[in-house]
């Protein structure tokens, strides 16, 4: 029997809510990384190492229990001391941590040698608060003042950083301590004696500090974490999601921890229940409100919890440009891109304040509200975000098309700016065939796509509300904005959609996974689309962990690289509704197979926000991608639009019917959904396959819901 490869970076992240904390396994944080403990966008811990007299200890092993608690078991090495040499593995010292807005540690310490053991703990501790932006670029200057205070009496340890009107503060309070503890030398130290067979215990409180108050930390110990208010949390959103069984175990490990991931990467809100409808992109470097993310991760949570997109759709409205700025690329109706709260933010040093450097989030913000129109069944939506919407309308027509050709163009105007502003955001990530980078302005295709879905559903929404003379105009832009796409973007000598029309109007023949989008949108001509489908699926593209997002034939190619080649798990779940959309149920299937055997790999069944486009061979496994975000939403997501695909699921909560398509592939012979939500309505659904043909039975339901299978 092969031995199990698991694929994931060696390291320990655990988060909740706006704060996270990266470590090595054995729970330091070492100089000179991107680790610590970070809370909106600032770094509070920089460098964290405990000692026994001065010596590292050793790890035993370490992992996370659940996405905001992890432990960590060592044992110390051989140590002088001056009462002479304590043998190694003599002392068992865990940690435990549980996230918060803070953390809470505890430290337990256990003697199992025969003698008594007399040590001091240290605990080394630094704060940087450095802005998320320099730690990830590893360009760190600091601007202000740290002040680092102790009190003995308190046993509390202050460190203060202060940059004119900005503060931010790290406060760790010992409690539950049998020991008094000393500082000196920028260390905290215990001196513990321990007879054979004791054990020491003592919780640590590492508090936030923003706004002169510090921030609540989980009160219960990482033994009671199966009874913390985190625990109960997730018990509840599980509750309210769509479950599911299956007898393909990495399928239903897959999506269980997608779900986990959905909850993990909730944001807090200050009011009500907001909070479980936000959403941050991914950890580390997105755990903020994100435009794009956002809104396609709300659309892949359609089948799993579609009230996801309520808090999008509001909190976005509610960041909607009203006029323009160039050095934050804002223009009225534009919906953002980004939002930032760390220093180099509040100073406007950055523009994402918020930034809208963004060229899909306008347009996807339409296609999420009628997707959640159709899946919630509120009635009310359109009417509340009418305005918005049609301020997105004005966004599309004025400046989303900066020339009056039709098409969607980007180009920012901030010395700031992204290049680019497509979902491949990297700044050499659309090139032409010979691999040099095209100029700009450019109109990617998948944003034609995008328009052309929003209007025709934004029409049927004003159909819907009674305004006929709306729905037909959107309709006839459509069609007008179709047949014009068809004539400029198709290039018959490749078979394939241009990636971009460049700043000449001359198209970039270059063959990349953005064409995917097109057949998710429904913009490509029925003739064309199996030409696109098996284009995609030739060896330069599909590299059998995924479709890559770019050819391997292309001079640009490089499967390690962020978007010149490697495989990102969201692309691939657009592309496999866009091939079921057109009727290639068996080709969809093939690319959720190889993303939930991809996902077997990785720790936990986690998918990362991308990895390498290395081709998959006998004996191979995946590679991961330096730097890649874990959790990221809408790679976690990608396994609902998978799914999705294959049973071809659409709702029409108005009329109350869900409609099913179901083309189980033989690697997934049998799924049951239970607590799917189509309006007000649930219901319960056992899809399996008998031979060559898909079959379904609705085991049960509550509401008034009509299941029907779609007409061919």
């Amino acid at each position: 029997m092969p031995l199990e490869v698991q694929v994931g970076p060696p390291l320990v992240t655990i988060n909740r809510g706006n704060t996270f904390l990266v470590t090595e396994l054995d729970g330091s944080i070492t100089d000179a990384t991107d680790q610590g403990l970070f809370s909106n966008d600032t770094r509070y811990i920089s460098r964290y190492q405990l000692y026994v007299d001065g010596y590292r200890w050793t790890l035993l092993n370490s992992g996370a229990i659940s996405y905001c608690a992890a432990r960590a078991y060592l044992t110390n090495p051989l140590v002088e001391t001056r009462r002479g040499r304590m043998a190694e593995g003599v002392l068992g010292l865990s940690v435990g941590r549980s996230a918060g807005e803070g953390i809470h540690e505890d430290i337990d310490i256990r003697n199992y040698g025969q003698e008594r053991a007399s040590f001091n703990l240290e605990l080394l501790i630094r704060s940087d608060f450095a802005d998320i932006f320099e730690v990830k670029e590893k360009k760190f200057v600091r601007k202000g003042h740290i002040e680092t205070v102790w009190s003995q009496e308190r046993q509390e340890l202050a460190n203060c950083y202060s940059h004119e009107d900005f503060h931010r503060s790290l406060l760790l309070r010992i409690r539950r301590c049998p020991t008094k503890a000393g500082y000196g030398n920028g260390r905290i130290n215990f001196a513990v004696v321990l007879e054979p067979g004791e054990s020491w215990h003592s919780c640590w409180f590492f508090y936030v500090v923003e706004g002169g108050r510090p921030r609540s930390v989980p009160r219960s110990c990482i033994g009671d974490n199966a009874k913390s208010s985190a625990t109960r949390d997730l018990d509840r959103w599980k509750e309210a999601t769509t479950q599911i069984a299956t007898s393909n175990e990495d399928f239903y490990r897959l999506y269980r921890q997608s779900v986990e991931d959905m909850a993990a990467l909730r944001l807090n809100h200050q009011e009500g229940d907001k909070q479980e409808l936000l959403i941050a992109a991914g950890v580390p470097w997105f755990v903020t409100i994100f435009g794009r993310d956002s809104l396609i991760v709300s659309l892949q949570n359609m089948i799993v919890y579609p009230a996801f997109a309520r808090g999008r759709l509001e909190t976005l409205a509610e960041l909607q440009a009203t006029e323009r700025d160039d050095y934050r690329d804002a223009e009225p109706g534009k919906i953002p891109h980004e939002l930032r709260s760390g220093e180099l933010a509040h100073f406007k040093l950055i523009p994402h304040t918020p930034y809208y450097g963004t060229a899909d989030a306008t347009i996807l913000y339409l296609i999420t509200l009628h997707e959640a129109w159709k899946w919630l069944g509120d009635d009310l939506l359109f009417p509340r975000y009418k305005e918005v919407a049609m301020k997105c309308l004005g966004w599309i027509d004025r400046y989303g098309d900066r020339d009056g050709d039709g098409f969607q163009e980007y180009q920012t105007r901030s010395k700031q700016g992204y290049e680019n502003m497509g979902w491949k955001d990297a700044a050499d990530s659309v090139m032409y065939p010979d691999g040099s980078r095209v100029k700009g302005p450019k109109a990617l295709c998948e944003l034609q796509g995008y328009v052309y879905d929003a209007k025709v559903r934004v029409a049927e929404g004003a159909e819907h509300l009674g305004e006929s003379e709306l729905a037909a105009r959107l309709r006839r832009e459509a069609a007008q904005l179709q047949e014009k796409f068809e004539a400029q973007f198709w290039c018959e000598e490749i078979g394939y959609y241009a990636y971009a029309l460049d700043g000449d109007k001359k198209p970039a023949k270059t063959i990349a996974s953005n064409a995917g989008h097109l057949l998710w949108s429904g913009i490509v001509r029925p003739e064309r689309a199996a030409r696109v489908v098996q284009r995609l699926l030739e060896p330069d593209m599909w590299s059998g962990w995924g479709i890559r997002t770019l050819s391997e034939r292309n001079p640009a190619f490089n499967p390690f690289s962020y978007q010149n080649g490697s495989v990102w798990p969201h692309d691939n779940g657009i592309i496999a509704m866009g091939f079921r959309r057109y009727g290639f149920a068996e080709e969809a299937a093939r690319i959720a197979r190889d993303i939930s055997e991809a996902a077997s790999y990785f720790m936990y069944y986690r998918l990362p926000e991308l990895y390498a486009g290395m081709r998959r061979e006998p004996g191979s496994f995946p590679v991961q991608y330096l730097g890649a975000n874990v959790p990221q939403a809408w790679a976690a997501g990608s396994v609902f639009h998978l799914l999705r695909a294959i049973l071809g699921l659409e709702a029409d909560a108005q009329k109350k019917t869900l409609t099913v398509d179901p083309a189980l592939p033989h690697w997934l012979r049998d799924i049951t959904l239970r607590k799917l939500r189509v309006g007000k309505a649930t219901v319960d659904i056992r899809f399996w396959r008998e031979g060559e043909v898909s079959r379904h039975e609705v085991l049960g339901e509550e509401g008034e819901l009509n299941v029907k299978v779609r007409e061919r």
